[in-house]
């Protein structure tokens, strides 16, 4: 096989997992976004908690991994709930804006605590995959990024099921499409919100607990929800298949502009790409038609 072939592969393969990591992030804001038509900007700051509490749970506390990811999890499971349950339930029925702007202030009171709880200082802990890697033919690929394009995968199969196969999915698209009509029909859409949040949160927990081991734990990790922020866009806004493939083709995108093209490239490339989409494709690639008649 050629050189040339092979650093091609390489690049391939280093762009998918770079774009899983994307497509975990953007399914959590899909699934938020399709119950309750709300962009969650707090994502990000869920995300980079659920990373420092697990660096408590692994380094500070010594416990074993899978236990410490479950606790994680749970932790961020929980936060999402209170989130909806405490704060976002008060400005029911305001304008969408109010809500987002909620999100916002919330993100930097996040951010805050986590600051003032865990100081600025970046940190790391090992996983069962740490300094591991597979070879595939001639390329090499890190057991993690297998491991996080495994998960991007298994979440989207298991979250398209449990939305079309289950009564609480069914009851949750209900519920996104007409609050009042689910309401009327027996569903407690309140508590169904809470849950949805609750899930958004348990994805958000799997990405920190995922990311943390590349990006370091840090409190600037939570600017990934803006990479996923463009993968949403590309893909197609609110659609959970949208935003798988609108990850993987963002880091395919991020990986080819940083070695072919000027240097910099990368560091815009997705915003460039928000942009381009915007503007020419607004709906993304596997997102539905909207109109509105003026």
């Amino acid at each position: 096989m050629s050189p040339e072939l092979v650093s091609l592969l390489q690049l391939t393969l280093n762009g998918l997992a770079t774009g899983a990591i994307y497509a975990l992030v953007a399914l959590g804001l899909v699934i938020t976004y399709k119950a309750t038509e709300v962009l969650n900007f707090a994502y990000g700051d869920v995300l980079m908690a659920s990373a420092f509490v697990a660096w408590g749970l692994i380094v500070g506390l010594e416990l074993p991994f899978w236990i410490a990811a479950l606790l994680t999890v749970a932790f961020a499971a929980v936060l999402g709930w209170q989130i909806d349950a405490r704060v976002m339930r008060r400005i029911v029925g305001q304008p969408h804006f109010a809500g987002v702007m909620l999100t916002i202030a919330i993100a930097f009171m996040v951010r805050g605590l986590v600051s003032m709880l865990f100081g600025p200082e970046s940190r790391s802990y090992p996983t069962p995959w740490t300094q591991q890697s597979t070879h595939l033919g001639p390329v090499v690929v890190s057991d993690l990024s297998l491991v996080i394009l495994a998960s991007a995968m298994a979440m989207t199969v298991l979250l398209y099921l449990f939305l079309r196969r289950t009564a609480l999915g069914v009851s949750i698209q209900a519920a996104s499409q007409n609050q009042l009509a689910a309401y009327l029909s027996g569903i407690r859409v309140k508590r169904v919100t809470s849950l949805v949040w609750a899930l958004a949160g348990a994805a958000a927990g799997l990405c920190g607990l995922l990311l943390a081991p590349i990006a370091l734990v840090d409190i600037s990790l939570w600017i990934v929800v803006l990479k996923a922020l463009a993968a949403l866009v590309l893909g197609g806004f609110g659609s959970i298949p949208g935003a798988i493939l609108g990850g993987l083709l963002l880091g395919l995108i991020e990986q080819f502009a940083g070695v072919y093209l000027p240097d910099g490239s990368k560091d815009v490339a997705a915003y460039v790409v928000l942009i381009v989409t915007l503007v020419l494709w607004p709906r993304g690639l596997l997102g539905e038609a909207h109109g509105r008649r003026v």
